[in-house]
């Protein structure tokens, strides 16, 4: 199967670049599943129905969510109705919306798994390394056509996704790391199977300090005082930030991880991995 997760999309510039690539990409690369990371979709905080419907729209199969999931207080219902979005899994279970979804595809089934990290997050959430490997138990790789499987670790710290990835080596096709909206060079397949990425990188303006205006940040560090209005999203042309997985049929497991950046800023052939 072939999966294209891209990054955190990052506001109008973000849901932009998916607009322009997806549905050709789709075609060109004969990808079975297309997730995206929407928790800033909205104005850089956050997802609403409408911006959701934009990026279903667009070519998305499956949004994954982080820290910022309920920004938009709009979701708490929309959620429950819309089993395609993901919010973190070691959310209390009396959260609305659930923390994974089954894509069905005309080549088989990805289960996409959305967590996020504690260390210099939320250390009040739940520990996501039991619970996913719980939820393995029920859903595991060749099983009840189960093609695939993606987790999105939507974590601050390098060592804390690595952690995770090598816990679940084996069991996934991929661990793709979110949050930091800086995309790492470190793409590999681990020894058991299972791809991975530290950071993914954004879908978003990198003209920018991660997606947002260097109007409205920089002020926050010169002054060092608490500012009470959201920095505002930059609005120049993004650059899609994503990986192309490639995984074997029978055992689930990636045979290739090639990071894609497309458009904007970062776009040039020493930056560019075009599978194929």
């Amino acid at each position: 199967m072939k999966i294209l997760f891209c990054g955190d999309v990052v506001a109008r510039a973000g849901r932009a670049v998916l607009k322009k690539y997806i549905s050709s990409l789709k075609t060109q690369w004969n990808i079975d599943c297309v997730i995206a990371n929407g928790e800033n979709a909205q104005h850089g905080f956050g997802l609403s129905e409408k911006t959701s419907g934009e990026l279903f729209s667009a070519g998305v199969d499956v949004i994954t969510t982080g820290n910022h999931v309920w920004d938009c207080r709009e979701l708490f219902s929309y959620i429950e109705k819309e089993p395609r979005i993901v919010r973190p899994i070691n959310f209390a279970d009396s959260v609305p919306g659930h923390g994974f979804f089954v894509h069905k595809s005309q080549n088989g089934s990805v289960l996409v798994i959305n967590a996020m990290g504690q260390v210099f997050m939320n250390p009040q959430l739940d520990n996501a390394f039991p619970i996913i490997r719980q939820l393995l138990k029920s859903y595991q790789l060749g099983a009840n056509h189960i093609k695939a499987i993606v987790v999105d670790f939507h974590a601050e710290a390098s060592a804390e996704k690595a952690a995770l990835a090598y816990y679940l080596d084996g069991l996934v096709s991929a661990v793709i790391g979110t949050h930091t909206h800086v995309p790492t060079a470190d793409e590999r397949i681990l020894p058991n199977g299972t791809a991975f990425i530290t950071d993914v990188g954004m879908c978003g303006d990198y003209a920018s300090v991660i997606g947002f205006s260097t109007l409205t940040i920089i002020p926050r560090y010169l002054k060092k005082i608490p500012m009470q209005d959201k920095h505002g999203p930059s609005t120049g042309p993004a650059t899609l930030c994503g990986a192309l997985l490639e995984t074997n049929d029978e055992s689930g497991l990636c045979t290739k991880i090639s990071t894609v950046r497309l458009d904007g800023v970062l776009n040039g052939t020493e930056n560019v991995s075009i599978p194929g």
